[in-house]
């Protein structure tokens, strides 16, 4: 019995020594939580860099199927009046009646499930028909119109996100 008694008191001496130590470093330093910010400032930091692009490559590919409804609302436009608006008369022509010359007898519009938008950076789609001085030189030959959008920059030309969008492309 005397045996078991003094290991008990041995084995409480122990426990109080580590309830001691335990209470001394109880939290983290002050460098081990500068440190978990910074990793976490990193890691917030790659994530904002992978939403922009994310973002940009999103407003591209709205402009590009803004385009391509746009051609479609064109080819329902050239079967109802047989031809094609104005470059005066523009994209407006497949949302409403258009009122400049010539205007169109057999106009069954609107060819469009909504007005026209601007594009994703703020600007306006250029529509331009063959004949125009304005018809881009880089278009191809054989096709009756083109539809610009001039991407972020809102200029002619461009690379990356300032890269135009054409509807022959």
């Amino acid at each position: 019995m005397f045996f078991c008694k003094k290991r008990n008191l041995k084995s409480k001496k122990v426990e109080k020594k580590n309830v001691d130590r335990d209470s001394k470093n109880g939290g983290f330093t002050f460098v081990e939580t500068l440190g978990v910010l910074a990793i976490g400032a990193i890691l917030a930091a790659g994530a904002s860099i992978s939403v922009v692009k994310a973002i940009e490559s999103a407003k591209e590919y709205s402009a590009k199927t803004d385009v391509a409804q746009y051609k479609a609302a064109l080819q329902s436009y050239y079967l109802d009046c047989g031809t094609y608006p104005t470059t005066e008369q523009g994209l407006a022509a497949l949302w409403e009646k258009p009122i400049l010359v010539p205007v169109p007898d057999s106009w069954e519009g609107p060819y469009l499930d909504r007005e026209i938008k601007p594009d994703p950076w703020g600007g306006n789609y250029v529509y331009i028909r063959k004949g125009s001085a304005a018809f881009p030189n880089e278009c191809p030959e054989n096709l009756p119109y083109a539809i610009i959008c001039y991407g972020a920059d809102g200029v002619n030309g461009g690379e990356g996100k300032n890269a135009d969008i054409m509807s022959w492309r």
